[in-house]
């Protein structure tokens, strides 16, 4: 019986570690995805910022809405149309996603000095991988919690679109501030889910097209702390 009970434990720990294995290679994989498209974000945005005449054909004429819109269509386009596509071909609306989101974000480069963004890239960095390490890590189920701060993400958005009537500089202040402690912690959220999504995957090709949302998730949360902390302690050129 006690041998029985050993060959059973044992065979439960393989299978555990077998899991465990597979997870650290997913969420691997995720983190992979969403650094890559930072990296691509940043590269394309420093290229047309440095390039005037790039700059200026497109801030200067109608494409500077398909710069600005396009990024928003992508997200929408990939949050309900994934399951009917390839992997390959969500992975390639994600790299065009951010090479678009690169172009809008190059005027980040020509308002704010480029001491200033480096520095609130790090303090984005170190804080998001703080709060998505909490969130890969915690026993504590954060349903709960991601329901009220995304409640407060529509709040946000909603306010967000009153000030761009009002132009209330105190008004911005207060956004940018609810901003970042909302979207701290829906990285933290987004990472236990994105975790939990990876055991509802039942084949390789859906568990590769979960990657790319996990990290399309991950990488909003990423871009939108980095945006609130730059209104926030960003230096003006």
């Amino acid at each position: 019986m006690a041998l029985q009970d050993r060959r059973w434990m044992t065979t439960t720990e393989a299978a555990q570690a077998e899991i465990d294995v597979g997870l650290r290679s997913y969420m691997l994989r995720v983190y992979n995805y969403m650094a890559s498209g930072l990296a691509l974000t940043g590269l394309v945005a420093a290229f047309v910022a440095n390039t005037p005449a790039l700059y200026t054909a497109i801030f200067g004429s109608p494409l500077m809405w398909v710069a600005i819109l396009a990024p928003v269509a992508l997200v929408f386009f990939l949050s309900f149309r994934v399951h009917a596509m390839s992997a390959a071909t969500a992975q390639l609306c994600f790299w065009v996603y951010a090479a678009l989101n690169g172009v809008a974000f190059s005027t980040i480069f020509l308002a704010y000095t480029g001491t200033s963004i480096a520095r609130v890239f790090f303090v984005t960095a170190a804080t998001f991988g703080a709060m998505s390490l909490y969130g890969y890590t915690t026993k504590r189920d954060l349903a709960g919690v991601g329901m009220f701060l995304f409640a407060g993400l529509i709040g946000i958005l909603i306010a967000a679109l009153v000030n761009l009537f009002l132009q209330s500089s105190a008004l911005q202040f207060a956004i940018s501030v609810i901003g970042v402690v909302v979207f701290v912690g829906l990285t933290a959220w987004d990472t236990q889910r994105i975790k939990e999504v990876y055991f509802e995957a039942d084949d390789q090709e859906v568990a590769a097209k979960k990657s790319i949302m996990g990290a399309l998730t991950l990488y909003l949360d990423f871009i939108n702390i980095f945006l609130m902390l730059m209104q926030l302690f960003g230096e003006k050129k």
